[in-house]
């Protein structure tokens, strides 16, 4: 079975296979085309788990600030937990930091959150502000907003 076919038909596989030739250094059986895909994708899934993260808690800024007697404190855990798992995200891979400082790349995920919102609460979307009314470290501020 060749390099593609083990890829597409079990990937798992293809994955141990892949780490022993490089133990081994057996550089030549290596599927490089693949490994390299395989590569970029992992760097763009933690670039996308940040933007998760990072988009539930702009959703529930928006929700606190918003609809105030709605607060409780599952809201409270929510912000809590969406910022530790940023402050994770950022302390495993620092690189991620270039994307928090990125106003284009925070205003993605804001509009996300501005939808979700809207949806969330049931208030008009033109009620939320259509660009972000936070900064990065009021965002990442544990006592900004707390419900």
């Amino acid at each position: 079975m060749g390099k593609v076919e083990i890829y597409d038909q079990d990937f798992l596989e293809w994955t141990q296979q892949q780490a022993e030739y490089l133990k081994k250094g057996r550089w030549a059986e290596l599927d490089v085309e693949h490994l390299v895909e395989e590569l970029e994708a992992l760097g763009r899934s933690e670039q996308r788990e940040l933007g998760s993260y990072l988009q539930v808690l702009m959703m529930h800024l928006l929700q606190c600030q918003h609809q105030p007697e709605k607060r409780t404190q599952s809201w409270n855990n929510t912000l809590s937990n969406c910022r530790d798992k940023i402050q994770d995200c950022l302390e495993d891979t620092p690189s991620l930091q270039r994307f928090i400082q990125d106003i284009e790349w925070i205003e993605k995920y804001y509009r996300r959150a501005r939808r979700d919102a809207a949806k969330e609460t049931q208030i008009p979307i033109e009620i939320f502000p259509t660009e972000c009314p936070y900064t990065i470290a009021q965002i990442l501020d544990p006592n900004f907003l707390s419900c």
